[in-house]
């Protein structure tokens, strides 16, 4: 049996805590103080330590500290409260294992335990809070606490080892390649290519070309042969981006190759077999396109096999920590820096703006303010102009507004484009749009430049 050091200055908590272990074959030993724990550690050995982060004489991150002094293979998961989890982050930067968040429930208290029990099995040959940052920084993906979290990560599990078509659909800069990445990784095809296309960046002239390829001299400036994007992700997964973009003619070329699973690349005569899985995002709102006329219902109900709709990052609040954490690893990476966290006044900052931007916005201020930082935490004088204005205006900007909310979409349109001086690229990056949906907009609005 597995023996487990329980903290916790909770008396009946601990000890319902305690019987519930102990009816799933664990041996538990119960300390409600930290000079009580820290004798104890110091003198017995246990598989694992349990610990509260707030104890009446002391803390969880100094009972850490003379774990990782003493008994450096004891694996150690912390209880904290939700106002706590950026310094359980911390923790495990400091060798934690693991952390969970109070309250918790049975299943998720023996998933935990049984984790990190596995993990200390394992022979590691660096740190394993160097392993846990590494890994962090090189799988764009984050799991995150969240409700909304746990359902997205649950749908990628479930639908990423089958081999159905899965349209994305969320705001810009939710982290739709993001996830559909990591539907490949999770399928059989994970070995093979993800070829991601952003269908908005490709004219209409030139996408069969670029979906099917094309043999030299097959039109003027075919100089070479190319191989098109289904050839390229043969056997693996094709994310097509921003779908909702593509003209009535090349949706219909796409739903034939989809059909036929075969492509003709332009100016050949032979049929090339492709054997895909097929991902397709989008932020518009393609339901109301098919009853429009504008996209294909038939080819609607071929990329809609299952439907994953991303959560904004206003939607994931409990998150913002772990994820401003990823991207502060990230950028000490990228920018060779070291700094550590930030500053309690940044962390209520971040709570309280509305992230129009999403996940891209929040990636972007955590590097530049990376930049800016000479000392050991991000502090509020190095975030952007709209952050802190956000936090004391009352009057809620254009970057705050969601371009998704229909009912101000034109209003939004017209003020970003006068923001613009009608420069209509310079817009569709304020609305965090394409160029062609900002063009379409100002088409379906009637707006007059």
């Amino acid at each position: 049996m597995k023996s487990i050091l329980l903290i916790e200055d909770d008396v009946a908590f601990s000890n319902m805590l305690k019987r519930f272990l102990e009816k799933h074959d664990y041996t538990v030993t119960i300390s409600y103080g930290f000079e009580d724990a820290k004798a104890i550690i110091l003198k017995d050995d246990f598989d694992l330590i349990f610990t509260d982060l707030r104890l009446p004489d002391g803390n969880g991150l100094e009972l850490l500290e003379i774990v990782k002094k003493n008994k450096e293979k004891t694996p150690v998961i912390l209880m904290t409260g939700y106002a706590e989890v950026s310094t359980a982050v911390k923790a495990m930067k400091q060798g934690a294992i693991d952390y969970i968040s109070k309250p918790f429930n049975q299943d998720e208290v023996l998933h935990v335990i049984s984790n990190a029990l596995k993990s200390e099995q394992k022979t590691v040959s660096v740190p394993k809070e160097v392993v846990k940052k590494e890994t962090r920084i090189n799988s764009e993906f984050v799991t995150g606490i969240s409700s909304s979290s746990k359902k997205l990560n649950e749908y990628i599990q479930l639908v990423g080892p089958t081999d159905m078509s899965v349209l994305i659909t969320g705001e810009s800069g939710t982290g739709k390649e993001v996830v559909a990445k990591s539907i490949h990784k999770t399928s059989s095809r994970k070995n093979k290519p993800f070829v991601a296309v952003d269908c908005g960046a490709i004219p209409n002239e030139i996408a069969a070309s670029e979906f099917f390829g094309h043999k030299k001299g097959s039109f003027t400036g075919a100089v070479s042969d190319k191989k098109g994007h289904f050839e390229s992700a043969n056997y693996g997964t094709l994310f097509l981006d921003e779908v909702g973009n593509l003209s009535y003619e090349n949706q219909i070329q796409l739903l034939r190759a989809l059909q036929e699973r075969r492509v003709k690349p332009l100016g050949s005569s032979t049929e090339i077999e492709v054997d895909i899985r097929l991902i397709t995002a989008t932020n518009e709102d393609l339901l109301k396109a098919v009853d429009e006329g504008e996209f294909r219902e038939d080819l609607y109900h071929r990329l809609n096999e299952f439907t994953i709709k991303i959560p904004n990052l206003h939607e994931r609040k409990d998150d913002l920590i772990i994820f401003a954490d990823y991207f502060l690893d990230k950028a000490n990476v990228q920018l060779n820096k070291n700094v550590i966290g930030f500053s309690d006044e940044v962390l209520k900052i971040f709570q309280n703006y509305s992230w129009p931007g999403n996940l891209r916005e929040f990636g972007n201020v955590v590097k530049r303010a990376t930049l800016l930082t000479t000392g050991d935490l991000i502090e509020q004088q190095v975030l952007p102009m709209e952050l802190t204005q956000s936090a004391t205006s009352k009057q809620e900007p254009l970057q705050r507004k969601s371009f998704s909310t229909k009912d101000n979409e034109k209003d939004l349109i017209i003020r970003a484009l006068e923001q613009a001086n009608n420069n209509k690229t310079h817009a569709a990056k304020l609305l965090n749009v394409t160029r062609k949906t900002l063009y379409n907009k100002i088409k379906e609005y009637n707006i007059s430049l």
